[in-house]
């Protein structure tokens, strides 16, 4: 697997303010409600494995800490069922969404916001115990992702738990790639970098292996106890840009419990679940 570990910081701050992820979710004026009950319906729509995987109502009144919040979808999830969040991104931009949102629902009080670099997070945050460690989709685009969570190690709390999904390169979106590219394998992590995003040419993106994602969570000092495969997107992009769900021709018609096993094979999410050890 290829690295990207000398790729600044900054770089990576200003592909993320160009285009916040999700940030396109809805055709509504960006802030309102209308907006933001959109991008939730369209990313549960899209991801639903997602609410499973993050056990919202698991975490009332606990404590969790979301590394990479983004506009703050999951953020207003968790403090929603009652948890207390302190919700961290890298890009400014994401944040001043994430914080419209969370005034909007009256939920301002259970969210404290920071602006952090994953990879040094307690020159920002203080360290403190959390009950649940969150990043979903995340720690695969920082230049280090083990520094990220070597940090994000440091504020489990006795018996905490931490939930991460990281990018599966044994997926069915990375063959896609390859495959688009003319078969071009040896290129294959500067392919799966330009095409990971819906705007191209992220700066960094790691892609794993089940097992690679896995070691990478032990050697932060986590004690892994269940890794899943889930997600293959299943409609056809240009109909997906003008929000409507067309399946593509190769998937229109297959049964749904073929897709989910094959979702669970090939598919683009890794999830790991995971104790402080």
């Amino acid at each position: 697997m290829g690295t990207f570990d000398t790729v600044p910081i900054s770089e990576v701050r200003e592909y993320w303010d160009a285009r916040p992820c999700n940030i396109r979710h809805s055709p509504e004026p960006v802030g309102t409600r209308a907006y933001f009950d959109q991008v939730e319906d369209r990313k549960y729509r899209v991801e639903p494995h997602i609410p499973g995987f993050a056990e919202f109502s698991r975490w009332s009144a606990k404590r969790v800490l979301e590394v990479g919040c983004g506009i703050g979808t999951d953020t207003i999830n968790f403090a929603r069922a009652g948890a207390r969040v302190t919700a961290v991104d890298l890009s400014s931009n994401s944040l001043q969404v994430a914080k419209q949102r969370a005034e909007l629902f009256g939920l301002a009080d259970r969210i404290e916001f920071h602006q952090a670099d994953a990879e040094s997070l307690d020159s920002v945050v203080q360290v403190a115990p959390y009950d649940l460690l969150y990043s979903f989709g995340v720690v695969h685009h920082t230049p280090h992702p083990d520094r990220a969570l070597a940090q994000m190690r440091r504020y489990a709390a006795p018996g905490g738990e931490a939930k991460v999904m990281v990018y599966n390169r044994l997926s069915w979106k990375v063959a896609g790639i390859v495959l688009r590219s003319g078969g071009r394998i040896w290129d294959t992590d500067d392919l799966v970098a330009r095409y990971s995003e819906a705007q191209t040419g992220c700066p960094v993106t790691y892609a794993y292996s089940p097992n690679g994602a896995r070691r990478l969570l032990e050697g932060a000092g986590f004690r892994v106890t269940k890794v899943a495969v889930d997600h293959i997107f299943p409609y056809r992009v240009p109909d997906y840009r003008e929000y409507r769900y067309v399946r593509t021709w190769y998937f229109e018609h297959l049964p749904r419990a073929v897709f989910r096993r094959l979702e669970q094979s090939l598919g683009w999410h890794i999830l790991l679940h995971a104790t402080a050890g």
